[in-house]
């Protein structure tokens, strides 16, 4: 099953590209609650590129790697990779009121539909909130 989730940012398309596709900014956005965070990130933004990123939970607890392979790169409209046996498409549509951001990732079967929802798109909104915080909003 697909699962889609989204959100719009008010900044130049490139700004919001830059922002999605940066170890650093990764680091400060990607975690869907604050008792998590990403710890290191490594993006090589090309066909056939791996990327990984380290989620930890802030008391040390537990952590993960989340990883994965580049099978398209469209720069500022599409990226798409595969996570194990997973794949996943983000959207940068760029629009009157900001770019939308979509995301849509193959589900798995550990956890129920709307807990990816809302695990996904608490990500996502983390994102929103850092790309808006540190880039010039549109004119």
């Amino acid at each position: 099953m697909k699962i889609t989730v989204s959100t719009v940012v008010a900044a130049p398309i490139g700004e919001v590209w830059r922002a999605y596709t940066t170890p650093e900014d990764i680091k400060s956005w990607n975690a869907a609650s604050p008792d998590w965070h990403t710890t290191s990130a490594v993006v090589d933004l090309r066909v056939g590129g791996k990327f990984s990123s380290r989620m930890e939970a802030r008391d040390g607890s537990s952590g993960f790697d989340f990883a994965g392979e580049y099978t398209t790169i469209i720069p500022l409209q599409r990226i798409e990779y595969t996570f194990g046996d997973r794949t996943c498409a983000v959207e940068f549509d760029d629009g009157p009121k900001g770019v939308t951001v979509r995301v849509t990732f193959d589900s798995e079967e550990t956890h129920t539909a709307e807990q990816q929802r809302a695990g996904w798109q608490a990500i996502l909104d983390n994102f929103s909130r850092h790309a808006s915080s540190r880039i010039p909003a549109r004119k």
